[in-house]
């Protein structure tokens, strides 16, 4: 592959925060971009790689902050791209994976303009993984779901659904409604005994984690970014209590 070229638009990850689970793709066309658009929680020495003259546009959203729109952003990259710019849009963790990276896809291919997609890490694996938590484990867990805690329309997920699956549950940006996801679990037939932990800032050197059960996980003293994982496969959890005989998957 070649490094980023003029007229180009790259949506690419960075991964889950961890500045060594960069891949050598993206840190190849940070280096060579003339404009970088990136969230507001890219490593510094991520950013710190690119060329002197390259434009850094911090277009992070804030919870609870004014934001800036995502058509903003999506125009941001159209207008870069027809002035022939090589554009990377830089997004922690993957770009198609909660990160508006499908919408930013469409919304350049509305105005005859493709993009190269650099995947990343996901935060869905790579912090369970930081633990020490497999999200599949053959005994375990059949599978893995992701969801967001937090949905556009606020409509909740199909909880039931969620609880016969009898996947490992990992779920992003659902700090703010732990208390509402647990509920409507435990309301659905989930065991409230479930292992379940909370991970904040994941992969990095101030990650914190409270390993727990259902029935007894809260968000108390935690501010994110955080991740929550459901299932049998947090008994792997480093400092989670002895693991016991795998149930039927």
């Amino acid at each position: 592959m070649t490094a980023a070229r003029g007229g180009a638009v790259y949506l690419v990850g960075a991964g889950p925060g961890d500045p060594g689970l960069i891949t050598t793709r993206a840190l190849e066309l940070v280096a060579s971009a003339d404009s970088i658009l990136h969230d507001r929680l890219i490593p510094p020495s991520i950013l710190a790689a690119a060329g002197e003259a390259a434009e850094l546009v911090d277009v992070g959203k804030v919870p609870g902050k004014a934001e800036v729109a995502q058509e903003e952003i999506e125009a941001m990259l159209i207008d870069r791209a027809r002035a022939g710019l090589a554009v990377v849009r830089l997004k922690g963790g993957d770009p198609f994976v909660f990160g508006r990276g499908g919408e930013e896809l469409e919304a350049l291919r509305a105005h005859g303009i493709d993009a190269e997609v650099v995947p990343g890490i996901t935060a869905g694996t790579a912090v369970p993984a930081a633990l020490g938590i497999p999200v599949t484990h053959r005994g375990f867990a059949r599978g893995v779901t992701f969801l967001t805690g937090h949905t556009q329309d606020g409509n909740d997920p199909d909880w039931a659904a969620l609880v016969r699956s009898r996947t490992t549950l990992v779920i992003y940006m659902g700090l703010k409604n732990l208390e509402h996801i647990v509920a409507g679990l435990k309301g659905a037939g989930m065991d409230p005994a479930t292992p379940a932990c909370l991970v904040e800032n994941g992969t990095l050197a101030s990650q914190r984690q409270s390993v727990a059960t259902l029935g007894t996980l809260s968000a108390t003293g935690f501010t994110g970014p955080a991740l929550i994982v459901i299932g049998e496969v947090v008994r792997f959890a480093r400092g989670a209590a002895s693991r016991t005989k795998a149930r039927a998957a």
